[in-house]
């Protein structure tokens, strides 16, 4: 981070109130990322205000320097709502850096027990979202008691609604394309694909290595393109908010060779969207691209 933008956040924290106070009435909740701010927006309904520090969908949550305003949005949360596992590490040096007295911090990484290393895009993973649903409604309910039915009563409508509707879409891609051999060009959309029963063939030194930023292997990168090349897998996915020229090569290659193609994002695409709008949305279209290139 500047130095200069270091120093301007340590005067704006410097003036900030060390009890996190209610916006008329309502919670303050504050989200690292859009897609966890969507379900935690849905689960509290009016007697919550959400604020996403990543809300745009050409902001990468990898390397984001937060603002001030970032800054002194977080010192008045009354609940932080985090990925963990190293993806929004600035977040947590917001919240560090400005301690307050019965702010509620969920992570999302410390809520499944995920450690430094393992793959931090948990949002693609159905059973974490499912986690952090009754998670936010817990701390919903442990800041604002005296509204706990009204909390529950949201969870419940959310679960047996549009989240029930985005795990059936799920269970149908498992049961018709279980097994099916699917590409990708990074890690964001490994936890995705265990989910729905694909097997992704792409090696995890190339993923991980597109998703941190840094070279595959010569190695990693020749099996990839023998996969295409042979068209060894039915489907390629795609991050399109991180198309390296090495990952435009790949999906170029895939169309030429009549692979067909699968778009996801590594945040809410558009940025209005609700989370179950847009990964539904996600998995529709890899599912038309599975029967297309599986022919099942």
């Amino acid at each position: 981070m500047p130095r200069l933008l270091s120093l301007l956040l340590l005067l704006l924290l410097a003036g900030c109130s060390a009890t996190a106070a209610p916006s008329h009435g309502r919670l303050r909740v504050v989200a690292a990322e859009n897609f966890w701010g969507s379900l935690a927006s849905q689960l509290g309904g009016s007697r919550v205000q959400v604020t996403d520090l990543i809300n745009s969908p050409a902001a990468d949550p990898h390397d984001y320097e937060p603002t001030p305003a970032n800054a002194r949005s977080m010192a008045e949360a009354q609940l932080a709502v985090l990925n963990g596992v190293g993806y929004d590490s600035w977040a947590q040096k917001l919240i560090d850096a400005n301690p307050v007295s019965g702010r509620v911090e969920i992570t999302a990484g410390d809520l499944v027990g995920a450690k430094a290393g393992d793959n931090p895009h948990l949002w693609y993973s159905p059973p974490v979202v499912e986690r952090m649903v009754d998670a936010i409604t817990r701390a919903y309910i442990r800041l604002d008691r005296q509204h706990a039915a009204y909390y529950d009563q949201r969870r419940i409508s959310f679960r047996n609604g549009p989240l029930a509707r985005y795990e059936a879409l799920i269970a149908s891609i498992r049961t018709r394309f279980g097994g099916v051999r699917v590409g990708a060009s990074e890690s964001v959309f490994a936890p995705l694909a265990q989910s729905l029963g694909l097997r992704l063939v792409t090696p995890s030194s190339f993923l991980n290595a597109v998703s941190e930023g840094s070279d595959p292997t010569g190695s990693a990168r020749s099996t990839v393109d023998g996969q295409i090349a042979r068209r060894q897998i039915k489907a390629w996915v795609y991050n399109s908010q991180n198309a390296t020229p090495d990952v435009q090569r790949l999906t170029s290659e895939a169309r030429a060779n009549g692979i067909p193609v699968a778009t996801i994002s590594e945040t809410l695409t558009p940025s209005g969207a609700t989370f179950q709008s847009w990964q539904s949305g996600e998995l529709r279209a890899l599912e038309r691209a599975l029967a297309q290139g599986s022919g099942r």
